[in-house]
């Protein structure tokens, strides 16, 4: 096959780009919506704060359930699973709008359920999509495609849900959002089914924990942990250090609509560049690159400026995922790939649990420029780690 036929995604990988849009966007949307609707009602701002920990939490507790269906029964049954409980979860936002009584409870259970619904998704997606690639070229092509799949979804709920909400109100919206996961079921018809003499070894396996004694798995977790770390404190600053320089709301959307941009740009990029990219140099690079935005960004005055500093963030972090996933599906035993990533996940879900209350407990003491630099520290002396991420691996199978 030539180069530039090799850089286009197959249709079973469409597929998963589609079921991953449709999971996500029903859970995009509900957490849009779900906390307008408690503020809309009068209840108070933790609440809502409660509300947005509830979508990370399901995922922390059942991610390792998620990646031991994965391994033992291939994509076809843990998708299901993921469609009915995300579906579960809009169906729950629409009783929550029926029954004001009960609604904050109401719309606490849709958080839940289309948490856990997106990510048993997302670990069966990723695992199955790794397991289409034949070479590490091909891992970094297809995972550098797949990771498209949350950025337009992240376009596609809220803006229907927002759409839906001014134009016929919450009910129709979280309906409209219920719907949206059983696109993936269409999706499924176009994914192989998974032979059963290759999920059988995973029937009988070690403790989930072991997968951490794997050479070079914990400290992929560490470089995967600061970086996912740089991703959340730039969403949480950037507001705040604008309203501090005086920008306008606009100007504020703009600066995180061009990271946005730059980051779904580079995962375009690197199909086309993946076979002369390596996972531990594009890491290393990454990391110091964005230890040196966020040593700048404090020192921006104006929206153009930090608008620069956010394109070249988004090219950093964009570059992150395929490479980290590429590197995990090559140092942990293919049988226990599931696991592998739903470990990954956890940790992911629990930093964004925990750590914008870190944040805001840091910038208050602080500020947000101080909490920027500690940031950039951390990055750089994490970078020492990414030198040899994959350092250990075993030739791709």
């Amino acid at each position: 096959m030539s180069e530039p036929a090799a850089t286009k995604p197959s249709r079973a990988l469409l597929a998963l780009i589609g079921g991953q849009v449709a999971l996500h966007s029903c859970m995009a949307g509900i957490r849009m919506a779900a906390p307008l609707a408690a503020l809309r009602e009068g209840h108070a701002a933790w609440a809502v704060g409660v509300l947005l920990g509830l979508f990370a939490a399901a995922p922390i507790v059942l991610a390792l359930a998620a990646g031991r269906l994965a391994d033992r029964h291939g994509y076809h049954v843990p998708i299901r699973v993921a469609v009915a409980l995300t579906v579960a979860g809009g169906i729950c936002a629409v009783i929550a709008m029926l029954v004001p009584a009960g609604q904050f409870i109401g719309l606490c259970a849709a958080a839940l359920l289309a948490g856990a619904g997106a990510n048993f998704g997302l670990i069966a997606i990723q695992r199955s999509a790794g397991r289409m690639a034949h070479d590490p070229i091909e891992l970094k092509r297809i995972f550098s495609w797949l990771g498209l799949a949350p950025a337009l979804a992240n376009v596609v709920g809220p803006v229907l849900a927002g759409t839906l909400i001014d134009f016929a109100g919450f009910q129709l919206a979280f309906a409209a959002l219920a719907a949206l996961p059983l696109a993936s079921l269409v999706w499924a018809r176009f994914v192989p089914v998974e032979p059963r003499a290759d999920v059988a070894a995973s029937l009988r396996r070690p403790n989930s924990w072991n997968l951490l004694r794997e050479p070079g798995f914990t400290r992929l977790l560490l470089v995967n942990w600061l970086l996912s770390s740089s991703w959340d404190v730039h969403s949480f600053l950037v507001p705040i250090l604008g309203h501090e320089r005086g920008f306008s709301a606009s100007a504020i959307g703009l600066i995180l609509g061009v990271f946005a941009t730059a980051v779904a740009a580079v995962r375009l990029a690197i199909p086309v560049l993946a076979h002369r990219l390596r996972e531990a140099h594009v890491l290393v690079g990454s990391m110091l690159t964005c230890a040196a935005v966020f040593a700048v960004y404090p020192l921006a005055r104006t929206a153009w400026v930090m608008g620069c500093c956010a394109v070249v963030l988004g090219l950093a972090l964009g570059a992150v995922q395929p490479m980290i996933m590429t590197t995990l599906h090559q140092i942990t035993p293919a049988a226990r790939h599931g696991e592998a990533i739903a470990l990954r996940s956890m940790a992911i879900n629990l930093s964004s649990a925990v750590m914008p209350l870190a944040f805001g407990l840091a910038g208050a003491t602080l500020g947000a420029s101080a909490l920027f630099w500690m940031m950039g520290a951390a990055v750089a002396s994490g970078s020492l780690a990414a030198r040899h991420v994959g350092a250990a691996k075993p030739a791709f199978p």
